[in-house]
């Protein structure tokens, strides 16, 4: 399996680092290396997050900082679809269940 990100998702990810950046650069590594480590998990093991009322959407939960990353398993493709990753405070697009 791979990662392969939507652009929502890219512009999550880009978002999170610049609000870290400007304001605590050690926070913004420490968010990303977080962020990072459960992708790397993720790709271990896919079936890992809860699934969602959307059919085939699951949600993962970062263990340290509370991003929620929302992705698919396309099995035909061998790949893991990250739709968005956002702060359980921040209104989110998916339905959770």
């Amino acid at each position: 399996m791979k990662l392969r990100f939507t652009p929502r998702a890219v512009n999550n990810i880009t978002a999170i680092a610049e609000y870290f950046r400007e304001r605590n650069p050690t926070a913004s590594l420490r968010v990303r290396t977080s962020i990072y480590n459960s992708l790397q998990h993720l790709l271990l093991f896919p079936s890992i997050g809860k699934a969602q009322k959307e059919r085939g959407v699951r949600k993962l939960v970062t263990s340290r900082y509370r991003y929620l990353i929302y992705y698919i398993i396309d099995e035909p493709a061998q790949e893991i679809v990250i739709l968005s990753v956002k702060h359980s405070a921040q209104d989110r697009e998916n339905q959770d269940s």
